[in-house]
């Protein structure tokens, strides 16, 4: 049987570009039915959520999962805070990273594993300054220009 590749329904693009990612992380996600036929068919929002640890616990905050329209009364809160799934150690470790170092824990994409499980792919962030932000856009600006050179010349 072959590997199937991961099904990516989300990713928060705001976030490259307002932080510096210095290490991601894998998490699974702990939804509910109409909440898992919403994520399939892509209405998710990733933009402006966070993730936070309450009492032992690795949450979710701002993610908008839309209502599922033939839900009815099983549909829950579109931004209620979503538990996420990790060890532990883990955990406590990013807990300690986020206080010591005064980073930030932002989501970055939501997938589907080969096995059908929803993922979220959760990045370590330091902030970026307005001339950061700058520069990364000057080196995509001029990355995308030889590009388009090398594309003319090779016609």
């Amino acid at each position: 049987m072959a590997k199937q590749e991961n099904k990516t329904v989300a990713q928060n693009k705001k976030a490259y570009h307002d932080y510096f990612v210095l290490q991601t992380y894998e998490a699974g996600i702990e939804l509910f039915g109409t909440e898992v036929k919403s994520v399939r068919a892509g209405k998710l929002n990733l933009k402006d959520s966070w993730c936070n640890v309450v009492n032992g616990e690795m949450l979710a905050n701002g993610v908008h999962i839309s209502p599922y329209e033939m839900g009815n009364r099983f549909n829950r809160d579109p931004l209620r805070p979503k538990r996420l799934l990790m060890h532990k150690k883990e955990i406590m470790r990013l807990m300690g990273e986020v206080k010591q170092q005064g980073c930030a824990l932002i989501p970055l994409s939501v997938y589907f594993n080969e096995r059908g499980r929803a993922k979220m792919l959760i990045g370590l962030c330091k902030g970026k300054k307005n001339y950061d932000k700058r520069e990364t856009e000057a080196k995509r600006d001029a990355q995308r220009d030889i590009q388009r050179a090398m594309s003319l010349k090779n016609q």
